[in-house]
């Protein structure tokens, strides 16, 4: 009777060693469906701020559409509330500031991202530069509107990523120490 208590035991710790095991050494799940376009990948990490806040919270990420005219969501929502200042990501010029559908709008053609230079574009925002206006990164470009938000759950502001026609994951411009930020940690010279 101990005998079986004991080889079950060992049964399932084996068991729990072999899928703790598999679930490790796993590939991580794709981050896109399998037929969705990847075309994020030409999107540098140049980004050196966040649009707004130091880590918003990510209300709905990027949903890739299968095609051109498909359903999908073409950016990212991030809280903020109105009033909010909003941030150039990185360096870049004002190509558009004003209202599109009753919107407010600003997007930024980002500097030496090749030819269409990829763009970045916020809403709802109240613009506070002007179309031609060269921007560096973590300057405010304008303020979160209290209107204009497709949001639902909560106030946000929509940052979106292209080149040209094609939609980016906006995401894929922040590098790994701004998107999963950690504490600052001095480390030694030698």
């Amino acid at each position: 009777m101990r005998a079986n208590r004991c080889v079950r035991v060992c049964a399932r710790l084996i068991l729990l060693l072999i899928v703790t095991a598999t679930a490790l050494l796993a590939p991580p799940p794709p981050l896109f469906a399998a037929d969705a376009p990847l075309a994020d990948a030409t999107a540098p990490a140049i980004g050196r701020t966040w649009p707004v806040g130091l880590r918003p919270r990510v209300l709905r990420g990027w949903e890739p559409p299968a095609t051109p005219y498909g359903p999908g969501h073409r950016g990212v929502d991030l809280a903020a509330p109105a009033g909010t200042p909003v941030r150039a990501v990185t360096a870049g010029r004002v190509s558009f500031a004003g209202r599109v559908a009753g919107r407010g709008v600003v997007s930024v053609d980002l500097t030496g991202t090749g030819d269409p230079p990829l763009r970045t574009t916020y809403e709802p925002v109240t613009a506070t530069v002007e179309k031609g206006e060269d921007v560096e990164p973590g300057e405010v470009i304008g303020t979160v509107d209290a209107s204009g938000s497709h949001c639902t759950a909560a106030p946000c502001v929509h940052w979106g990523l292209r080149r040209g026609e094609v939609y980016l994951n906006p995401l894929s411009l922040l590098p790994p120490w701004l998107l999963h930020g950690g504490p600052s940690r001095l480390l030694p010279l030698a």
